[in-house]
């Protein structure tokens, strides 16, 4: 089995495999990584093909140079959003992506500089290991486009952060920083060089029994076929918020590059 990400590389996606670590780096810095179909559903085939292929002990998730990821591109969903729905929700590309790291089976590592916003703080939550350093900058901004949350993001982030902390980050959709994604357990340290950092830790799992990781993994997300329940019962709410009015009048804010006046609803 080869892995397609390596074999046939992708523009904005450029995968690495050495020593057992796969490293998968988002590399689309003139849009701050900011995601579209085609490469969600290209790096949901690639933990998918990582997940089953033998040399592949360990994964690493991360932005190629500054950004983690700016979330959706607006272009590409405003195109999604106008395009008639066929199957279930939780089949659209961004909840392919989620479920493919839900269901990773072997250590997942996520390394965040910059930017990660929306799905770029969501899959933090199906991650094993979460590093950030300084320059990182969260934010959960579905409440504030009419939207509402998205990969098992309503059951995971309390389970994490507690209500009161997940209540703050979900419902005021407010830019936070690395201190306050720690105090959160977003993430597991603030590193000064969080990329070399990860790939310590990457290296260090990498050199241990992979079934044993793999065994410990599964003991600790027992509970994984609840988990992607939740996402595909999230997705279906999600698409039903995307046809909502404040959706429309949060986008119509955002191209007359004006605040959002939602108070007209109710």
């Amino acid at each position: 089995m080869t892995l397609s990400c390596i074999q046939q590389p992708h523009q904005h996606l450029d995968a690495k495999l050495e020593d057992g670590v796969l490293t998968l780096a988002i590399q689309r810095a003139e849009a701050k990584n900011a995601l579209y179909g085609e490469l969600y559903l290209w790096i949901a085939q690639a933990l998918d093909e990582a997940d089953q292929h033998k040399d592949v002990r360990v994964t690493i998730l991360r932005g190629a140079d500054a950004d983690f990821t700016a979330g959706n591109d607006m272009k590409d969903f405003m195109a999604f959003i106008h395009t008639p729905q066929q199957g279930k929700s939780g089949d659209a590309p961004p909840f392919v992506l989620l479920k493919a790291a839900a269901r990773f089976s072997k250590p997942l590592i996520c390394a965040v500089r910059g930017v990660a916003i929306g799905i770029g703080v969501t899959i933090l939550l199906h991650a094993d290991l979460v590093y950030s350093d300084n320059t990182a900058l969260f934010q959960i901004p579905f409440v504030s486009l009419g939207l509402s949350p998205e990969g098992a993001a309503s059951k995971l982030l309390i389970q994490q952060a507690g209500y009161h902390k997940a209540a703050e980050l979900l419902l005021t959709a407010q830019k936070f920083n690395s201190e306050k994604a720690l105090n959160a357990g977003l993430v597991n340290s603030i590193e000064d060089d969080v990329y070399a950092h990860a790939l310590k830790q990457a290296q260090t799992m990498a050199a241990l029994p992979l079934a044993s990781l793999k065994q410990t993994k599964a003991l600790m997300k027992h509970n994984l076929q609840e988990i992607v329940d939740c996402i595909d019962d999230e997705a279906e709410i999600f698409m039903q918020r995307v046809k909502s009015p404040e959706m429309a009048e949060a986008v119509a804010a955002f191209m007359q590059k004006r605040k959002a006046d939602f108070a007209q609803f109710n």
